[in-house]
């Protein structure tokens, strides 16, 4: 729980136990975790460092201790990193002369070369490739210290509450967001509604965060948060260990007595008008009365007509059925009176319903269900219509990062009509914006894209939502990869995508082009039983191409999801640093990799027009085959992928602060947004950071 709270808030909990203690050993202690902390990019903010200096100088170190692996866990430099070149990125060799020479040796060798298949030649099985050739104390004598500049990154601990304290205000945090979170983060959720027992969240809008929630409920025996026959499949698979989201079905477990009174006391409290929805996961419904057993609980006769529509027994008509039947028979008037007792259902369709001649009946059923839908669903619609006033490919992204991209062949909609909606949402989103006070932003935190669905991004050191834009500082640039497979030889291959301002015109530097004027590839490494890393180093003043798009290619083995651990990440140095292959005071980003496709695109970087290097971020996966995934092999997808992002006009945090600007203030209080954390706020600020940029979103 505590490395929890400080890798999602950089906050360190420290717990006021009255144990104060005048400065002395405790203050010695403290200096010394700062200085360690420093050497990974950290630094403790003045009250964390006055706190820990009046506390016993045992408990400072205990402290210490498991403060300093958690933040080198975020950085990744809780692992070795070796490279197979020690010199790396000097003495490179060129590829072609690098395979030459393991050939040559191999076939010196006479034993060596008794193993070689005649007639047939596998390079990747030359006995020297793939494997590092020295330890990592080895790379350590090879390689100077770091230079520390002023330009290293340096991340700012700061002071928490106590543990109780901080976790209860992640889990409401959490629990309220009004977007659908990363799959890391509702596990997060999970172990703090474990912990956080007893302590009840006013409002869970998300459908997949109150079923892990109510999983918590369920184990307590509290009442279920529950308003639809859904809610209860969706808690009922999470306690199964299963998808939440009820895309993948899910093998259900048997349930305690208990536990089906609870779920069939939730089931028959929603009224028969939402039985409709059984009907999109019909078979799952199967499933869960052969464990629920309704027919002994006559208690629930609600309950009981659940399963009897899933049976087919029972009719029961979904609203969006009646809706679909309507639209196809061109009943546009009657399709927009059903979608009215579903505004958030109406918004989302309102692109359809505009083309399908609706004219001002739509707009007017619009302007009424803005003032019902969630903040979500407006902000939502607004990305949405700003980018059909410039249409651009269609991109389509699902809960695994997984995406596809099509040409817009839509009909383009009303002009007047489409501006008449972008002011309604904008009025109707002002209006529930919280009042600022007095706003300050940090111009870097402008074009931050707001997190409309937390599985655009996922946790991690740095981490940006998907489309969101930053610079990149420093003259070097350094991509890595790390991984350790779980149970079976795993090759993954970090490679680079280059390509002129039209997406063309490729180059590429894998284990298949070691270098070129201005990258460089650590080398190969093919199996991963105590870890593995790979390096790509740019010299971004020397590149020939503006757009460059670091991946991970999975060769052969295990994927993201089966590995005991991988993560992609990257740093920045200027020329004059040297230091090892892996600095973590010069990490920039890093973030696990755990996505169910085969080749990850966590970003792409951009040479703007004044020269100046940007980071626009994509958390993508591309399915690829099931082995021998190259570079080469997805230049196509992964271009247009990236030109699609790239051209879309991402609804950022400037266009909020902007609202917040024009909206009328009472005073009393401030407002920051921000990256990080300034010093100096004034007392009782409310502060929005990447990490809680969620709670920015209004209901």
């Amino acid at each position: 729980m505590e490395d929890l709270i400080i890798a999602r808030r950089l906050r360190v909990p420290v717990d006021d136990a009255g144990n104060d203690t005048m400065p002395g050993w405790g203050e010695v202690a403290a200096r010394q975790l700062d200085a360690a902390l420093l050497s990974v990019g950290f630094t403790c903010s003045p009250a964390l460092l006055d706190r820990l200096s009046r506390l016993p100088g045992e408990q400072v170190i205990d402290l210490g201790v498991r403060v300093l692996a958690a933040v080198r866990r975020l950085t990744g430099d809780h692992v070795e990193h070796n490279a197979y070149f020690i010199d790396f990125p000097r003495n490179v060799p060129d590829t072609l002369e690098f395979w030459a020479g393991l050939l040559r040796e191999a076939m010196l060798d006479p034993v060596a070369a008794a193993r070689l298949q005649p007639g047939s030649l596998n390079l990747l099985d030359l006995p020297r490739y793939g494997g590092y050739q020295h330890t990592y104390a080895d790379l350590l004598a090879a390689h100077a210290e770091l230079i520390p500049l002023a330009g290293d990154r340096v991340t700012v601990l700061e002071l928490g509450g106590s543990l109780r304290d901080e976790a209860r205000e992640l889990y409401l945090s959490l629990a309220g967001s009004e977007v659908p979170l990363a799959a890391e983060d509702l596990d997060a959720l999970r172990a703090l509604a474990a912990f956080c027992a007893g302590d009840e969240p006013e409002h869970v809008p998300v459908r997949e965060n109150r079923a892990v929630v109510n999983e918590a409920r369920l184990a307590a025996g509290r009442p279920l948060l529950a308003d639809t026959v859904t809610d209860v499949l969706r808690l009922a698979a999470a306690c199964s260990g299963g998808d939440v989201t009820l895309a993948t079905p899910t093998r259900l477990r048997s349930f305690r007595r208990a536990e089906r009174r609870i779920l069939l006391t939730a089931l028959d409290a929603v009224p028969a008008a939402k039985h409709g929805d059984v009907l999109r996961h019909r078979e799952q419904w199967k499933r869960l009365g052969e464990r629920l057993h309704p027919h002994e609980y006559p208690q629930f006769p609600r309950a009981a007509q659940v399963f009897e529509v899933a049976r087919g027994v029972r009719k029961a008509a979904s609203s969006g059925s009646r809706v679909e039947a309507a639209l196809a028979a061109g009943r546009t008037d009657e399709a927009v009176s059903l979608l009215e007792h579903t505004p958030g259902a109406l918004l989302r369709r309102l692109d359809h319903l505009l083309r399908a001649g609706g004219g001002s009946a739509v707009l007017e059923a619009a302007e009424r269900s803005a003032a019902r839908a969630s903040g979500r669903v407006l902000l939502s619609l607004r990305e949405h219509l700003q980018n059909r006033l410039a249409p651009v490919s269609r991109i389509f992204v699902n809960r695994h990062g997984r995406a596809w991209t099509t040409p817009d062949t839509r009909s383009p909609l009303d002009e007047e009509a489409l501006h008449r909606t972008l002011a309604i949402l904008d009025e109707e989103i002002t209006r529930r914006l919280p009042d600022p006070g007095e706003l300050i932003v940090d111009p870097a935190v402008l074009d931050v894209a707001l997190p409309l669905s937390g599985k655009a991004v996922v946790p991690g050191l740095g981490m940006l939502p998907r489309g969101s834009l930053s610079p990149v500082d420093g003259e070097l640039l350094r991509f890595f990869v790390h991984w350790r497979q779980a149970a079976r030889r795993t090759d993954y291959d970090l490679s680079a995508l280059m390509l002129d301002p039209t997406y063309d015109n490729p180059t590429h530097i894998s284990w298949t082009a070691y270098g070129n004027d201005f990258a460089t590839y650590s080398g190969d490494l093919t199996d991963a039983a105590d870890g593995a890393s790979e390096f790509i180093d740019v010299r971004l003043s020397r590149a020939t191409r503006p757009i460059i798009i670091p991946q991970v290619n999975i060769y052969t083995g295990e994927g993201f999801n089966e590995a005991a651990e991988a993560f992609f990440g990257y740093m920045t140095r200027d020329a004059a640093q040297e230091g090892r292959p892996f600095e973590p005071r010069t990490v920039r980003m890093k973030s696990d990799l755990r996505g169910s496709g085969r080749i990850a695109l966590p970003l792409v970087f951009l040479r703007g027009d004044d020269g100046a290097w940007w980071v626009k971020w994509l958390h993508l996966y591309l399915s690829g085959r099931p082995a021998f995934n190259q570079v080469e092999g997805n230049r196509v997808t992964a271009s247009l992928l990236v030109r699609s992002i790239v051209e879309r006009d991402y609804l950022r945090v400037g266009y909020l602060a902007g609202l917040l600007r024009a909206k009328p203030s009472i005073g009393g209080h401030s407002t920051y947004i921000g990256l990080g954390t300034p010093a100096g706020l004034p007392d009782g600020a409310r502060v929005y950071t990447p990490a809680t940029l969620h709670e920015l979103i209004p209901a």
